[in-house]
């Protein structure tokens, strides 16, 4: 108070608001120059203007008669440009260097706080900015000077060429047509740099008229920057509230409110986050970070939110994998987007990603070679579908990122049930696509707390192991029946000894065992009429998975020799897993009744496979590997008849004793065994028809673990 008794007001001004120029007027920013000169007293040669981008030029004349202009360096600048022949084009007629351009940047794009004011007879009058200008010096002729010059150097390099050649030699040309453009790429294109360059370049240049300071039509034109009504009528925007005037004078910042982030980001508090309805909280949570177990999500929360809505809206944008959630493939990939890699559409993306996610949920590793075969697409798709929710380990796969959460399963059970019955309406969907064999969930042990169907590989061999040790009496009765059964039928032909079990339960109970011993592969082809689900005709007898004795020349053994024998030849290397699928392949091939539907086992395809001369390899797989035990046996052909068997001999052996060699090893070994330097190409071949190379390693066709 005290201070404001010493600074009593003066002199009250009144303010008014002219409109007349309010759309029209600039502001222009010239370089800095001498006190003693002013830009109204160079003459304006020319002036032009862009509307839309706001963009000016200016030519000045430059004062030559100044004993500060180096005309020496005018002149030469002038030779530079225009050449020594001066004509229309010429940017200096004078051969002088007598005018400049400016050019225009804009400073700001927010002039709804900038004003120009005019004080006339005690009166202060306000006109609103339209733009403002920073102009500079363009050097254009600079690059004009430049283009001359290599004019004349292409001019002096075909005066040096031979004059003799009356006409050009004939080229050959490219005729390319050029294909329909997608929506996609039609706005990726409109939205680049070198389109908005093109659409900027296209504006026409407006020209203008330059009227000095002292001109009587510039007069005229600053009468406008006065307010034209003298009574308020026109000022009533000066008529508002205080709050309401210190928002007029100092608006919100647009720019600053475009720049916020309507996701969360390094910018983006907790505290902002909570200002958005529920839904989109969780929404935005779950897109960012896409796994998330719901305790997790409920610290994110806060604890004054119900975890029955969050429960509600978890469930509109994300599927439980594991007892944890991630988020739903359509939130990440919307109906309009694409891949950026391939640019697969959207709903292929989503298909495959939620192939991902189901794989997911029957255990905890997927391998990357298995999602691509399946799912068609490429690589780097494949990849971004698994970093969201799995880490990859090295020789076992993509595991996923989380542990099981069983908390959260065993305290919402209703939750649990409700998601399974979505992944079996996907599964169903995904075997329809993807043209998937129907998989049968594996049952829950007793006192395992996972969900249906997320039993491990280890667990379920666990399990049958103690189940046949516990029932290995049952197994060696079930064995004896059988061969009674074998002797009556060579006695009789056509004539089978019926056997009734002890009781009904203890028949199924043995047939189970049985096939938990030993499970014979299965050859089956659902869409193929009259077969059994395990392959078998019906009424066939498969005697456990095995042909009957003596049959080593009977035409299926033929048969399987002969497919043996021809698919070894074309790969050398397999392993038993590679085989069974070949030979699946084949039988999909294969007419109805072919003799090869008669039951095939592990055992005898594996003894067909050491008749039809190949040898397993004992490939040392490393201790961590996640390879099958059908992965891990590995079969080679041995003797093939060429000139290759040797080296491929010699190559095998070192396979038996390393997991993973390197080139050189594997070239200086077959240097010595074979008493000869192999070329290049000799090498090249050994290792294209047996070994795969990865990361500078080579491994054996088949035992590599993506």
């Amino acid at each position: 108070m005290a201070n404001e008794e010493d600074d009593p007001v003066v002199q009250e001004i009144d303010v008014y608001l002219a409109k007349s120029l309010a759309e029209k007027l600039y502001l222009f920013q010239y370089p800095v120059r001498p006190a003693s000169m002013t830009y109204d007293d160079i003459p304006h040669l020319s002036a032009k203007i862009k509307p839309k981008q706001q963009k000016v030029e200016l030519e000045m004349a430059i004062d030559t008669l100044n004993p500060n202009y180096c005309r020496s360096k005018g002149e030469q600048i002038a030779l530079n440009v225009d050449g020594t022949c001066s004509d229309e084009t010429s940017t200096y007629s004078s051969k002088l260097m007598d005018k400049q351009t400016f050019c225009s940047s804009q400073t700001t794009s927010n002039t709804s706080r900038y004003a120009a004011a005019l004080y006339r007879q005690g009166e202060l009058h306000l006109t609103p900015l339209h733009g403002i200008l920073q102009l500079r010096p363009s050097f254009s002729y600079l690059d004009k000077a430049d283009a001359k010059h290599r004019e004349r150097e292409a001019a002096n390099e075909a005066g040096d060429s031979s004059q003799d050649e009356a006409e050009e030699d004939v080229k050959q040309i490219t005729v390319r047509f050029s294909r329909p453009e997608s929506e996609q790429a039609r706005q990726r294109r409109v939205q680049s740099y070198e389109f908005l360059q093109k659409k900027h370049a296209e504006e026409p240049w407006v020209h203008l008229h330059y009227y000095g300071l002292r001109d009587s039509r510039s007069e005229h034109e600053r009468q406008y920057l006065l307010c034209q009504g003298s009574s308020g009528a026109e000022n009533t925007e000066l008529i508002k509230s205080p709050s309401e005037y210190l928002m007029m004078l100092m608006p919100p910042s647009q720019e600053e409110e475009k720049e916020k982030p309507v996701a969360p980001s390094n910018v983006l508090s907790m505290a902002q986050l909570r200002t958005l309805p529920l839904a989109d909280q969780i929404r935005i949570l779950m897109k960012n970070v896409k796994v998330m177990p719901f305790a997790n999500l409920m610290s994110l929360l806060g604890p004054s939110v119900d975890s029955v809505a969050v429960l509600r809206g978890i469930q509109k944008v994300a599927m439980l994998v594991q007892g944890n959630w991630v988020v739903k493939s359509d939130i990440l990939y919307p109906k309009d987007s694409s891949s950026p890699h391939s640019g697969v559409l959207a709903e292929v993306l989503c298909r495959g990603r939620d192939f991902v996610m189901w794989k997911f949920t029957q255990s905890r590793w997927v391998v990357r070679k298995e999602v691509a075969t399946v799912t068609k697409l490429c690589a780097e798709d494949v990849k971004d579908f698994l970093e969201h929710m799995a880490v990859v380990r090295i020789n076992k796969g993509w595991e996923f990122l989380l542990p099981y959460d069983g908390e959260f399963i065993k305290k919402h059970p209703d939750v649990v049930q409700r998601q399974h019955m979505l992944w079996t309406g996907i599964q169903a969907k995904l075997e329809k696509v993807y043209n998937l064999a129907k998989e049968t969930m594996p049952k829950k042990p007793d006192g395992q707390s996972g969900p249906a169907g997320l039993v491990s590989g280890d667990q379920r061999v666990q399990v049958a192991k103690s189940k046949a040790q516990q029932n290995h009496a049952l197994l060696d009765r079930e064995l004896q029946r059988r061969k009674e059964q074998l002797r009556a039928s060579e006695i009789l032909p056509g004539v089978r000894v019926k056997e009734e079990p002890l009781s009904e339960e203890g028949e199924e109970e043995e047939e189970r065992e049985a096939e938990e011993a030993e499970e014979p592969m299965d050859t089956s082809l659902s869409s193929l009429p009259g077969r059994l689900a395990n392959g078998l005709p019906a009424g066939a007898d498969s005697f456990n998975g095995h042909p009957p004795p003596g049959c080593a020349n009977t035409p299926v053994a033929q048969e399987l020799w002969a497919f043996v024998r021809a698919t070894f030849q074309r790969q050398i290397v397999l392993t038993l897993s590679e085989l069974k699928r070949l030979f699946n392949l084949h039988l999909a091939g294969l007419p109805p009744g072919h003799l090869l539907f008669s039951g095939i086992s592990d055992r005898m395809l594996q003894d067909t496979v050491l008749a039809a001369g190949c040898k397993q390899i004992l490939v040392p797989f490393p201790p961590q590997t996640a390879a099958s035990p059908d992965e891990q046996k590995v079969f080679a052909l041995w003797d093939s008849g060429d000139m290759s068997d040797q080296h491929r001999q010699v190559l095998l052996e070192i396979f038996s004793k390393n997991y993973r060699v390197r080139r050189n090893l594997i070239q200086s070994r077959l240097t010595q065994e074979c008493g000869e330097d192999l070329s290049k190409q000799e090498v090249d071949k050994v290792l294209k028809d047996c070994c795969v190379s990865y990361g500078g390693m080579w491994y054996l066709k088949g035992t590599v673990q993506s």
